[in-house]
């Protein structure tokens, strides 16, 4: 199975998208249904529909399975069952960090709880439709094996980045998108129930609530740069990309809810994230070309998941200690030779993988280099890029101390 040819390509299953965003609408309008009175979600709901939605989600991976056996083969059908889950994962995952952005916004703009569950809703509905603009570019840039190995090496950067960074601050006063609707549109200054639009004194004005969701679609936007690559490192099926992103922003809610009062106890998880980032990104510039153009999809899932299970137990077995305030130590004087070094060997850690996987045989050709061959150039390029994860970490470590 080629892995750059689409198994579903959209010009001719059309009709399967289209079935599938019917579907999404269908267990949206049942959720809004259940969810049409204005009251706080309780944990016992939250649980029941956290359970349901991951239980769509293992079934229509079943499902996938047997529509892609039928079309093509057994074989065919588990790979892209796999994917589906690994997809799932990941992106369920990564959600999880939106999370505690949302609950702080919430906190930041004191919208009540029984207003939430409908700002997260239209919320879902709006990362639907980005993230589907998103996917399409994807896959049409996925097929230029160099784009692939950038993706990847910016997840890498993006993992060590997450890992490393202190805990920041959220103002949304200070948000682009915030001061350019106070600026243009009037904001009322409380709520009006759960109504995102009002006319006082004859003119249109919008609520807080409507200024919470911009800011929440911005948030998301701002992860889907994140997520939507990282679901492209485990399969570049543009029908599992996207499906395996709706199921996973459709019980964004749910769990949301279930875990509200919870969240800061994960406090590992931040750190497990950023491991499955680098580990993704590793997959995308050099596990596959190490195995032939695809690494073993099952192998992807067990230590993705694993390392999730593994934050999360951490998080619970060692709880967050606060830690004294401390007075900040001098910059060391090594750090921004560090850095530069870092920076070093990741552009040529970059060059090598561009070298190896082909384009860069036409930008710089150098003879010496293509009697090397491919497999050591790789090898080459994944030291390199050990050396700049290496360089790059420790100098950002030395910086947050």
């Amino acid at each position: 199975m080629d892995v750059n040819v689409a198994l579903f390509p959209f010009a001719d299953y059309w009709w399967l998208y289209l079935a599938f965003t019917g579907l999404v609408a269908i267990l949206l309008a049942i959720d809004l249904a259940f969810h049409r009175q204005d009251r706080p979600i309780s944990f016992r709901s939250a649980a029941i529909w956290t359970a349901v939605w991951i239980s769509l989600a293992l079934a229509f991976s079943y499902a996938l399975y047997l529509f892609a056996a039928a079309r093509h083969s057994p074989a065919v059908g588990r790979q892209l069952s796999l994917e589906f889950l690994a997809g799932y994962v990941v992106e369920e995952s990564l959600s999880v960090d939106n999370m505690f952005v949302f609950a702080l916004v919430f906190r930041y703009f004191a919208v009540p709880l029984r207003y939430q569950h409908k700002v997260l809703f239209y919320g879902v509905l709006g990362a639907m439709i980005f993230r589907g603009l998103f996917i399409a570019a994807g896959s049409a840039l996925v097929r230029f094996e160099w784009i692939m190995i950038l993706f990847g090496v910016f997840l890498i950067v993006t993992g060590i980045r997450m890992a490393v960074q202190k805990e920041q601050q959220l103002d949304p006063d200070d948000s682009l998108v915030i001061r350019w609707v106070r600026r243009f549109f009037p904001v009322t200054g409380e709520l009006h129930g759960s109504r995102f639009l009002v006319t006082v004194n004859g003119i249109r004005h919008i609520t807080p609530l409507m200024v919470v969701l911009l800011f929440l679609e911005t948030t998301d936007l701002l992860f889907a740069v994140d997520s939507v690559p990282a679901v492209f490192g485990v399969t570049r099926e543009p029908f599992v990309v996207y499906t395996s992103n709706v199921f996973a922003v459709l019980g964004l809610r749910a769990m949301f809810f279930l875990l509200a009062g919870a969240m800061d106890r994960f406090h590992v998880l931040k750190h497990g994230l950023a491991l499955v980032l680098v580990f993704v990104g590793l997959k995308m510039v050099w596990l596959d070309h190490l195995y032939g153009g695809r690494f073993p999809i099952g192998v992807s899932l067990g230590i993705i998941s694993a390392v999730i299970a593994v934050s999360i137990f951490l998080s619970l077995a060692f709880p967050k200690a606060v830690a004294p305030a401390r007075a900040r130590p001098a910059v060391p004087a090594g750090r921004i030779a560090q850095s530069a070094a870092g920076a070093i060997f990741l552009l040529l850690s970059l060059m090598g993988f561009l070298y190896a996987a082909g384009p860069g045989h036409s930008l710089l050709p150098l003879p010496a280099l293509d009697e090397l061959g491919a497999h050591t150039l790789y090898w080459a390029a994944a030291c390199n890029l050990l050396c700049a994860v290496l360089l790059l970490g420790g100098a950002m470590v030395r910086k947050r101390v």
